[in-house]
């Protein structure tokens, strides 16, 4: 699904009035009604709707909705941020409307009473918020701030329309105060901000209206966000022929693991045979290479020369070039070391291979310290930073490259012509020929070490039965998600192990209702959107 930002937004709503010939009033009362169609479904004992609106064209909706509202008999009223003479456009002819209709309505401003208005809103059953739309870029302030903290502060079921009041469209920060919503019925096209944390929290429910905006006009696919969803990547999923034999899914070689940081190596290995490697071998510093036969059963062990004791040295590489032979693809880095010889293997490394290359942790520490090698990767690498990672990588700030994950991820991915999997509460996947896409699936369950170690191992077993590299990124960022999550429903959210982890993907790829395409919505041309 395409997610928006708020100038993409405001610019197909200019075209699909303006190019389509469709008016803005039109699209308005589709957003009304369907909004309330919404809400009826899943309110229907609501009798006396209390709709905030303020002076745009989210105002606008609102104002729309409470004349529906009152047509269905419901004891609505209208609560008007600000003088009705600043109303303008379609708003405008919406307040007309409303009057004209008779709904009852309180003009707003900062004398008002808030005793009183709080006393008044209090009697009602459900509030509607449509004080602040898309375009919202500066902290919320005065009237409208006092407004969002009153409907917060009843206990009353309260419904965004669009978007909750002081959330930015584009980023999911909390403007100042932020509406928290107990469901979200949006326009058109998700926003960014809604599926990014902390956005994502502020919704409720997330509900998308088709309200007759053009596929024509919507955001080119460099340009362009989308949401992963499982129907989406069922097309992906590994095919597996009952007549196949451990070599036709491949054979891949992770590179990987030091003295304190032989866990790293086998959770990686875990990961890529349990999403459907054939075969995985592990190239292994050689004074640790009995430690990890005891610690691996299913992977093949290699044991490789030092340079200091317990880390891989310069001497490793002819080793490494001969074992590549025959292998589908190289993972480089999960507890490696950033020992001088390791790093320095590492460069020479990615240099001399030419193989699909999934690069985490350690390998990534050894690229940032020579960026000029990141030449060498273009079109056929994944690289898995978490923050930090990322900063040095990039050598931005961790706070920037926070405060718009999305971009930083497209910038590197498109300068360096590779595939970037930014880590986090969201994880952002940047493919330098297309979009950006984002895991709208997290858990708190995979805050804890070697989770990122089972991730790369995925990806690696996905390249290995030859899913091509975004494709790889995309599913394996998907399951090991969602394996966070089926693993916190079955045993609670603390305590559990990355090593468990690894344990749900072979159910997830067999998990046919999983993958297969949404049912028909109970509300036509309204669709639920799954976030987490």
């Amino acid at each position: 699904m395409i997610l928006t930002t708020a100038a993409q937004m405001k610019e197909l709503d200019r075209r699909t009035i303006e190019e389509l010939g469709i008016p803005g009033l039109v699209l308005m009362e589709n957003a009304a009604r369907l909004a309330v169609q919404v809400i009826a479904h899943h309110y229907p004992r609501m009798h006396s709707p209390a709709v905030f609106c303020g002076k745009g064209n989210n105002g606008g909706d609102g104002l729309a909705m409470a004349r529906y509202f009152h047509q269905q008999g419901l004891d609505v009223r209208v609560y008007l941020a600000g003088s009705r003479k600043t109303l303008k456009g379609d708003a405008a002819h919406q307040f007309r409307l409303v009057e004209k209709s008779g709904v009852p309505f309180i003009e707003m401003d900062e004398k008002v009473n808030r005793s009183f208005l709080k006393l008044e809103v209090s009697r009602s059953d459900l509030l509607v918020d449509a004080l602040l739309g898309t375009g919202l870029e500066k902290e919320v302030q005065g009237l409208f701030k006092e407004l969002i903290a009153l409907m917060n502060d009843l206990p009353i079921p309260k419904v965004a329309v669009d978007l909750p009041s002081g959330l930015s469209s584009d980023t999911g920060q909390s403007l100042g105060i932020c509406l928290q919503a107990d469901l979200t019925v949006t326009f058109g096209l998700p926003k960014v901000g809604q599926v990014l944390f902390p956005g994502c929290r502020w919704l409720g429910r997330l509900f998308v209206a088709d309200i007759g905006l053009s596929p024509l006009f919507f955001p080119a696919p460099e340009n362009r966000v989308e949401l992963l969803e499982a129907s989406q990547l069922a097309s992906c999923l590994p095919q597996r022929d009952p007549g196949g034999h451990k070599s036709s899914y491949g054979h891949v070689l992770i590179l990987a693991g030091s003295t304190g940081k032989t866990g790293a190596a086998a959770l990686a290995c875990l990961g890529a045979l349990r999403a459907g490697a054939g075969l995985v071998t592990l190239g292994i510093p050689e004074s640790l290479n009995a430690i990890m036969e005891v610690k691996l059963t299913e992977a093949m062990t290699e044991p490789l020369p030092e340079g200091t004791r317990g880390t891989l040295g310069s001497k490793a590489l002819g080793r490494i070039m001969a074992l590549l032979q025959g292998k589908k693809a190289l993972a480089i880095g999960p507890g490696l070391s950033t020992a001088p010889q390791t790093k320095r293997l590492v460069q020479t490394l990615i240099k001399e291979t030419s193989l699909p290359l999934v690069i985490d942790a350690d390998g990534l520490n050894a690229l940032s310290e020579a960026p000029k090698i990141l030449k060498h990767l273009a079109g056929r690498a994944i690289l898995t930073p978490h923050p930090g990672e990322m900063s040095r990588l990039s050598g931005k700030p961790v706070a920037e490259i926070q405060a718009d994950r999305i971009k930083a991820a497209r910038e590197f991915a498109q300068r360096h012509q590779l595939i970037l999997v930014l880590k986090g509460a969201g994880t952002v996947i940047a493919d330098p020929e297309g979009p950006v896409y984002l895991n709208p699936v997290a858990h708190s369950v995979l805050a804890t070490g070697g989770t990122g170690d089972v991730l790369t191992g995925v990806i690696l077993g996905l390249l290995s039965q030859g899913l091509p590299l975004k494709e790889a990124a995309c599913l394996g960022v998907y399951l090991h998600g969602r394996a966070g999550v089926l693993l916190a429903a079955k045993r609670g959210a603390q305590g559990l192990l990355a090593s468990e982890l690894s344990e749900e993907i072979p159910g997830l790829l067999s998990h046919k209702d999983l993958w297969t395409p949404l049912q028909k919505e109970a509300i036509p041309l309204i669709r639920e959107v799954a976030l987490g």
